[in-house]
């Protein structure tokens, strides 16, 4: 007996110190050393299809950025900016391709970030949950959010294109439809002028019981103080009418999650009817829209070419 339990306590002993070993390393290869691609010379945007790479966060250069652009020829200083925000394919190109037409047809400057992710496929924390704990639940610094990240690109295309513009609007479809409405309720201070939320799986919900990404628990926000101002922001929640179908794309499908809905069209109606009726019980301004596109599903390019008229209205 005295032997058989001296053989479970070394195996559970070392099964332990591999899991702390995994632990360490991967926190190590994920938060400490730098990744992302080499960091290109600082010059204005080219007309038509560019990228360029810069440090994500203003006070580290711990992790690197690549944003794909296209300017139209006759874009100039003051015409819109529109960010357009990738799934969790991270293809920010494929992205970029789908608004060339778009920009040219509407003189827009688009600019897509790329979240480069090796892990996409097992991590979301990173991207479409703002980067707010890392993978290991530990609280980032709002410096380090992937929502700050986008307002640094920003300041770094104005600073280095002389560009004088304010505010800016973004379009996320999916995982970037995620992004986008987290943005808008966890950064409200942000200088986005139109946010389009289109097709995303899940959503953060105004119930500060829910712990985050389904809730606000744990995030330092409050309903009363900043809620109630990103209600003022002018989010459009975009949804298809055939996006009713869970087996396209990831779509999660955990307790929580399909408490909102069976599908991305139920839980995108869920999400905006259930903040429209906490705005009416508090008597607060609310300028969020909901819309459903006919006859599309769950395809970022027709999405896109719908979510345009919100933008540039």
């Amino acid at each position: 007996m005295n032997k058989t339990f001296s053989t479970l306590k070394k195996v559970i002993l070392f099964t332990l110190s591999v899991f702390l070993i995994l632990a360490i390393t991967g926190y190590v290869y994920l938060y400490i050393l730098p990744k992302g691609p080499e960091i290109t010379e600082e010059d204005k945007i080219d007309t038509g299809n560019d990228s360029f790479v810069m440090y994500a966060y203003k006070e580290s250069t711990r992790k690197s950025i690549r944003v794909w652009t296209y300017k139209p020829e006759s874009w100039k200083d003051q015409d819109e900016i529109v960010f357009v925000m990738h799934g969790g394919g991270r293809n920010a190109d494929d992205y970029l391709d789908a608004w060339t037409t778009i920009a040219e047809e509407n003189n827009l400057l688009i600019v897509a970030p790329e979240f480069e992710n090796k892990f996409s496929n097992y991590t979301t924390n990173d991207y479409q949950e703002g980067n707010l704990f890392t993978f290991f639940g530990s609280s980032n610094p709002e410096s380090e959010w992937a929502y700050t990240v986008v307002e640094n690109i920003f300041d770094h295309i104005k600073s280095t294109n002389n560009i004088s513009n304010e505010h800016y609007d973004i379009f996320g479809h999916s995982a970037g439809g995620q992004f986008v409405h987290r943005m808008i309720i966890l950064m409200p201070d942000n200088r986005i002028e139109t946010a389009v939320a289109a097709n995303a799986g899940f959503y953060t919900l105004p119930d500060e019981n829910l712990e985050y990404p389904y809730g606000i628990k744990n995030t330092g926000i409050s309903l009363e103080k900043d809620l109630k101002k990103s209600f003022k922001k002018k989010l459009i929640v975009l949804l298809g009418e055939l996006d009713n179908d869970p087996s396209l794309g990831t779509f999660r499908t955990t307790e929580l999650a399909m408490k909102q809905g069976a599908h991305r069209l139920e839980r995108g109606t869920n999400f905006y009817q259930m903040n429209q009726q906490l705005t009416n019980r508090h008597n607060w301004t609310f300028n969020w829209e909901i819309d459903t596109v006919r006859s599309v599903g769950h395809n970022y390019r027709k999405m896109s070419e719908n979510s345009i008229s919100w933008i540039v209205e």
